[in-house]
Order: structure tokens, then C-alpha cells, then sequence
């Protein structure tokens, strides 16, 4: 019984290795696909660009009032002084204009106050202004608004963009002097990828600078900021626009936001200077100014 089991193995045996050797091995497992953060949510990433969307398409027309409540009004301040720390226009005896970039430019507060300060302080109704944004009913909100501006004077130095942050591919390499973005950078699902490209795109020698809702260092002071932010926040966007839940996302997307120290270190990881300290924080770092200058 043994030695004709033994044969017949030994039979098979060619067989059967042919048969194991050509036994195709299972596929691989399919990847995971990548996550990332919806405020506190997790969901995928090729989603959140059209869940950031969503919020911004329903918060376009009331994008200021937005604002004021997540501030307490206090943006407005912020954003003047963002503007004046800039300082930026053509010098007299300058040979050539500027080329301004506001991403997540939406309604053109910031375009409009750099442009304003420019003419006031040096005289500069040259330089040229292109106004971004991924999200098409935000940027038609600062089309109403130029339209009815000094800027709608038929000279065609400001531009709108519908134009992905992360990409820009409307946008020639090292084609602007300053970059600016002010609470727009915490929405984009790689903000990384939006640092470097704000690189590609400046000049050596331009500017780039970001005003950003950012983490309170007082745990007092912070625990209030709390308290107010999760508590009247989401409610009052229920009153205001009738839509809690865009602004539960916004109060939540702050708080997934790097903090001051690491944010600083992704600029720097883009390529930029960052002269220090760093960052500037404003109201007990509510928000905060970061800038980086490509050399």
C-alpha cells in the first residue's frame, strides 16, 4: 500500500509542481483610500473639496456677517492691519508695477484694502490685482462688488479666478510679487500642497503672507474662546443664515488647524524665509500673521 501511494505521489509529482508553480498568487488587497479631516469629521479626500464647497457656497452672501460673529467683529481690525504690516505698492521710481495674488479671495475685501492702500500711500494705480477662488459664488460675490468699486474704471487690472489653492494652474511660475491669503489656507485639504504651490508661483523676492484663525496660548483666555466658539457660534449661524451646520464646520476647522509653531515650519518646508519669530499673533493669538519671502 505504501509503495503504490509512493508511485502514484511520485507520478503526480511533475504534475502537481507544474500545477503549484503556475497558480497565479491572489491580488493585493486594494489601497485605502486617503482620509482626511472635515472639521472634526473624518471623510475621504478627494471628498472634502466639494464638502468645503458646500459650506462656502451657502455662507457666500452673508460671508462678512460670518465673520463678525466668529470674531466678534474683530476681523475687520485684523484684516486692516494685515494690509498695513504688508505695505506693499510700487515705490515712485519703482521700473515696473506689482502683481498682486489674493487666494481664497472670495468677496475682495483684502484685493480691494491692498489696492486702497497702495494709491493712498504711494500713489500706485499700476500695479495689477488677481482675485482667486475654488468656489464660483464666493468669487461672484467680489464681482458684485468690484462692479460697483472705483477698481471697475475700465483698466482691467483686476482679475477674477475660479482656481484651485493647491494648484493654480492658471498661474505661470514665479509670475507674482505677493501672495496673499486671509482665513482661506484651514479649508484647503492639502494645505501643504498650497505652500508650495504659493511658492511656484512668487518671484524671488516676493512675498507671501497669510492671515489664518489660529490657536489660543492663555488656557484661560482660550477656554472662553471655547466656550463662545462651540456654544453661540453654530447657534448663531442657525439664526443668521439659517445654516448651523456651515458654521459648526468653520468653528470646528479652526480648531484642526496647525497650531502657530508648526504652521511656521510647513512655510518653511515650502522653500520660504520666515524671518522671525514667525508669526505674528493677534488678540491673544484668535488669529494669527505668518510671513515667508522667497529668496
Amino acid at each position: 500500500m505504501k509503495t503504490s501511494l509512493t508511485r502514484s505521489l511520485k507520478r503526480g509529482g511533475p504534475i502537481l509542481a507544474r500545477t503549484l508553480a503556475t497558480t497565479p498568487p491572489p491580488p493585493p488587497p486594494p489601497p485605502k483610500p486617503e482620509t482626511t479631516h472635515f472639521g472634526f469629521k473624518t471623510v475621504q479626500k478627494e471628498d472634502k473639496e466639494k464638502l468645503v464647497g458646500g459650506v462656502f457656497s451657502s455662507v457666500a452672501s452673508k460671508y462678512d456677517v460670518m465673520n463678525d460673529a466668529m470674531s466678534m467683529g474683530v476681523h475687520r481690525l485684523w484684516k486692516s492691519h494685515f494690509i498695513d504690516r504688508l505695505d506693499a505698492g510700487m515705490r515712485p521710481g519703482s521700473s515696473r508695477p506689482l502683481d498682486f495674488l489674493d487666494v481664497a479671495g472670495g468677496t475682495g475685501d483684502i484685493a480691494f484694502g491692498l489696492l486702497d492702500h497702495a494709491e493712498k500711500k504711494f500713489g500706485d494705480v499700476s500695479s495689477t490685482m488677481t482675485v482667486a477662488d475654488i468656489n464660483p459664488d464666493m468669487l461672484h460675490e467680489g464681482e458684485l462688488r468690484f462692479q460697483k468699486s472705483k477698481w471697475n474704471d475700465g483698466s482691467d487690472r483686476v482679475k477674477f479666478l475660479v482656481q484651485n489653492g493647491e494648484i493654480m494652474d492658471k498661474i505661470e511660475d514665479n509670475s507674482k510679487d505677493v501672495y496673499t491669503i486671509a482665513f482661506g489656507i484651514r479649508n484647503f485639504t492639502d494645505v501643504q500642497a498650497g505652500l508650495n504651490t504659493a511658492y511656484r508661483v512668487l518671484r524671488p523676492g516676493g512675498i507671501f503672507a497669510c492671515l489664518e484663525f489660529s490657536q489660543v496660548e492663555n488656557p484661560a483666555i482660550d477656554y472662553a474662546y471655547q466656550a463662545y466658539s462651540f456654544s453661540l457660534l453654530p447657534l448663531m449661524g442657525q439664526l443668521i443664515a439659517n445654516d448651523r451646520d456651515s458654521y459648526q464646520y468653520l468653528v470646528e476647522s479652526i480648531r484642526k488647524f496647525p497650531n502657530q509653531e508648526t504652521f511656521k515650519g510647513m512655510i518653511q518646508k515650502a522653500g520660504f524665509y520666515v524671518p522671525e519669530p514667525g508669526y505674528e499673533n493677534l488678540t491673544f493669538g484668535v488669529a494669527s500673521i505668518h510671513i515667508g519671502v522667497k529668496l
